[in-house]
């Protein structure tokens, strides 16, 4: 059987003499991208000489996530009543994405840095790490204060933080040893590595919640002139393959017939495995926020399942956010629209046409040069660390 990882901070955890020791606190809503992005940055944070403490409500992810943890971070159970014996307060509190920072945490930080169980004003600094959009509202928004004004954090300042796409925002998350891991990727060895037999076809990555057009997706790869091998990732995505197949027959007999898309089903990877993934693609789909960011980095034209909100359907403006970001081809647009079935009500979803040669040529363009773009600006651990010894 095997057993939990340990993620206590690692022997040769260096602090930088300009260091700070941060609390991250994280809930686990759906679909890992919570957990996902907060052990990213953690983990980025101690790579640069941070002391981290990550509460999460729950871990299990990391098993496959981050199965060595990370020098400098250590995960603690977010549990209904914190064990806090004995700890003092960081010098940085992260509020990741709203959820609220456990209430005992922030009375024990009023009783131990301010004045007769008022919160100081100075130490710890929160933060409020909000989700990633190319909204305008963003870098209105960003390092903008809100007092807190009731409860044990009366007195405090929440700061709120944008990750974002642009100079005037937060930077995304780019480790620093980045571009190096990139430039020394040998696709034809990690494709060995993982049990594929890759002849030289067409490689795509499929990252997803459960498309519309999925059924369309498969059909035009099963009928394309030229081979696919396509890798799928573990969980919803795989379930969505199987069971389009399964209720296809007209597919089952293209797949079988044609042989020309080829299907492997991955098992879960962990993060560096699954950049490694993206690199080792000619297209990735790829889904939520975390995905997105590591594939602009890997420079390869890739589509983007944007996390539904059918409720008000919000996520079409921050999806054609993104594109008009990106500077999209239109074809990447449609493209887009089709995988994301937006469309103006009482019209039909449009359909999801894969692009000619000049077109993916575009949409490879577009990527790489966002990507440029994007290595010009200082990344989200770089902006947080320095927005923290700005405020002293």
């Amino acid at each position: 059987m095997q057993t939990a990882p340990s993620f206590l901070p690692q022997p040769g955890a260096v602090m930088a003499a300009d260091a700070r020791s941060w609390d991250i606190f994280c809930q686990v809503i759906d679909n890992f991208g919570d957990i996902g992005v907060c052990w990213r940055l953690a983990a980025d944070l101690a790579a640069r000489g941070q002391q981290v403490r990550l509460w999460v409500d729950d871990a299990s992810a990391l098993r496959w996530m981050a199965p060595q943890g990370a020098a400098g971070v250590d995960v603690r159970p977010w549990t209904q009543s914190l064990a806090l014996e004995g700890l003092t307060p960081g010098d940085v509190l992260v509020e990741a994405f709203g959820c609220e920072v456990a209430p005992e945490f922030i009375a024990m930080c009023a009783q131990k840095t301010g004045a007769e169980g008022q919160f100081s004003a100075q130490k710890p600094l929160w933060i409020n790490l909000e989700y990633l959009s190319a909204e305008p509202y963003v870098e209105r928004c960003h390092r903008m204060p809100s007092p807190v004004m009731a409860g044990p954090g009366a007195g405090a300042t929440k700061w709120f933080f944008y990750p974002g796409f642009t100079p005037r925002t937060g930077g995304l998350l780019r480790e620093a040893d980045l571009p190096a891991r990139l430039a020394a990727f040998d696709r034809a060895s990690w494709l060995r590595a993982q049990g594929i037999d890759w002849r030289g076809e067409q490689v795509m990555s499929l990252f997803c919640y459960e498309p519309a057009t999925l059924p369309a997706l498969l059909r035009q790869l099963a009928t394309a002139d030229a081979p696919t091998r396509l890798l799928v990732t573990a969980g919803r995505a795989s379930a969505a393959v199987q069971h389009t197949i399964a209720h296809e027959i007209g597919l089952q007999r293209l797949l079988h017939e044609r042989q020309q898309l080829s299907i492997s089903y991955l098992p879960h990877l962990p993060q560096t495995g699954y950049d490694e993934l993206l690199w080792a693609c000619d297209w990735n789909f790829v889904r939520g926020e975390d995905s997105l960011v590591r594939a602009l980095w890997a420079g390869r034209p890739f589509v983007w399942q944007i996390y539904p909100q059918p409720e008000d359907d919000a996520h079409h403006a921050k999806l054609h956010a993104f594109l008009d970001w990106l500077q999209a081809p239109p074809s990447l647009r449609r493209f887009h629209d089709a995988w994301n079935d937006v469309h103006p009500a009482g019209q039909p979803a449009p359909p999801l046409l894969l692009p000619d040669a000049a077109e993916a040529a575009a949409w490879q363009a577009a990527v790489q040069a966002a990507r440029a773009r994007l290595l010009a600006q200082p990344s989200l651990a770089e902006q947080l660390i320095g927005f923290v010894q700005e405020k002293g």
